[in-house]
């Protein structure tokens, strides 16, 4: 149901919800039109998957640190400063790329840790406000329709920079691809102005909701759920794409792949925005999770374009029917856990903290596996292993009361 055909949110709330939607939108279509291509693009200039890795844990190991050290930051500043602090971050990181061009390979780790560092201010901040702007009776609501904007950026984005790639000879298209991506960025950060301030008091005691994962079980089983999911989401966000490029050697495949994928995601979070109810959670996510993995089994024996865009689909339709409903219990987690409203911020950042630390682990993995094996061979063995990693974190949320 549309929010403003319901009684129960106020015209404060919905004005906070469209604001942080548009945010969320244009973020995603800046990242989406670029983020893909970064990989391949240091791929191109470097042929070395070992470097790709790497360049991958600096971010995600940037962004584990930014969470530690920053968390205080979110506590004591406006969360909606902080948010555009990693904008003009991620700004920042596209303007590298675009000084350094054909160079850029050589400031990998440099350019992995300026997008880290930005990836965690913005999340950092994002999800903060998203579990202050939403409450349980607009949660499904909020994340279904975020994840239908994100659906449409991931249609036009890389369908849009794969043809551009195309038709500009050399590093043109990608050059181009990442300055509208720092101009949609820019946006978002003038789209925060009108998103209404929002700070906390008292003191920042991140022990807290460590000492939560003790106490309750469902924080527990929670905080296992997330690690479990940065185990799979560490390797698959950049190995996935790099797969489809090494296999068709064609930008715009990737570009078609990513529209067929986000087409089905839109058709299913468009059904989620209707159907998902806090009683149907569970059982939505025990689908998903199967489904995920039935589509890496596909993709591993993927030879033609076409088998990719069969990937695309399969896992379009399968992994909005996780993440919604699990990104929807894991903010009623925390807003059951004890002294939630006054410790909102500690358990937002140690969430982050643990989905982080297990992009790391998984990234190291891999890494340590490219020593020992052939590059293509521990690409499949790679997405084997770490595509368990949704199956079992639905056996966690299972357990969860």
């Amino acid at each position: 149901m549309k929010l403003r055909h319901r009684d129960d949110v106020t015209e404060y709330e919905r004005k906070n919800l469209f604001y942080l939607l548009a945010i969320s939108a244009l973020y995603t279509l800046g990242l989406s039109m670029s983020n893909i291509f970064v990989n391949i693009f240091l791929w191109k200039q470097s042929h070395n998957i070992e470097l790709l890795a790497v360049y991958n844990i600096s971010i995600y190991l940037t962004q584990l640190f930014i969470f530690i050290i920053a968390g205080k930051w979110v506590k004591r500043f406006d969360r909606v400063i902080i948010l555009r602090v990693g904008i003009i971050l991620i700004s920042l990181f596209f303007i590298g790329l675009l000084s350094l061009g054909s160079h850029a390979s050589s400031f990998y780790v440099l350019l992995g840790a300026i997008l880290g560092a930005g990836y965690g201010f913005y999340l950092l901040a994002f999800n903060v406000l998203t579990f202050e702007v939403t409450e349980p009776h607009t949660r499904d609501y909020f994340n279904s329709t975020m994840g239908t904007l994100q659906s449409i950026a991931w249609m036009i984005g890389p369908l849009f920079a794969g043809y551009l790639i195309t038709v500009l000879s050399g590093f043109k298209g990608y050059l181009t691809i990442f300055f509208l991506s720092f101009l949609l960025f820019l946006l978002a950060v003038i789209t925060s102005i009108f998103l209404e301030r929002r700070r906390t008091s008292g003191q920042y005691i991140i022990r807290r909701a460590i000492q939560e994962r003790k106490e309750n079980p469902n924080w527990y089983r929670m905080m296992n759920a997330h690690f479990l999911q940065g185990f799979r989401d560490g390797v698959f966000l950049f190995a996935v794409g790099l797969w489809v490029f090494m296999i068709t050697d064609r930008e715009m495949t990737i570009g078609i792949y990513n529209f067929i994928y986000a087409g089905g995601s839109l058709l299913v979070y468009q059904l989620l925005n209707r159907w998902l109810k806090p009683s149907k959670r569970k059982r939505f996510i025990f689908i998903g999770s199967v489904a995920l993995y039935i589509a890496v089994i596909w993709i591993i024996y993927a030879n033609t374009a076409v088998d990719l865009y069969i990937y695309g689909m399969m896992i379009g339709l399968s992994f909005p029917l996780f993440f919604a409903p699990f990104m929807s219990i894991s903010y009623d987690v925390i807003g059951q856990a004890r002294n939630a409203r006054d410790y909102r911020v500690e358990y937002v950042v140690f969430k982050e903290i643990i989905l982080n630390f297990g992009r790391v682990i998984s990234l190291v993995l891999f890494w340590l596996g490219l020593q020992y094996f052939h590059e293509i061979q521990w690409l499949r063995y790679s997405l084997l292993l770490f595509g368990l990693g949704y199956l079992f974190a639905m056996l966690q949320i299972r357990k969860i009361e």
